[in-house]
């Protein structure tokens, strides 16, 4: 399996297609994983690729693996990505 991509790698793609600097495309980056960060409680979408969104999971009963003993898991809040179906289908191919 191949590596994947780092910020850099993926800086240096983005600053030869957009013909800028190298320095420039990371700052484009950075800035828009603050603007995700920042807008993710509203759920922020990344066009063509999909988007990010606050769910709230509820309290539930697990059991601890080891010992099988019954364990409380509390009601807490996660962030998911839900990808777009754009990006789904040029990755796994269209019907």
């Amino acid at each position: 399996m191949a590596k994947p991509l780092t910020k850099s790698q993926i800086a240096a793609a983005i600053a030869e297609k957009a013909s800028i600097t190298k320095k420039t495309a990371a700052e484009i980056l950075e800035h828009v994983a603050e603007l995700a960060y920042k807008n993710a409680k509203n759920s922020f979408t990344l066009p063509g690729l999909g988007k990010l969104v606050l769910v709230n999971r509820k309290a539930r009963i697990g059991r601890n693996p080891a010992t099988g003993e019954e364990i409380k898991i509390p009601a807490k809040r996660v962030v998911k990505f839900r990808v777009a179906k754009a990006a789904k289908d040029a990755i796994l191919g269209g019907k």
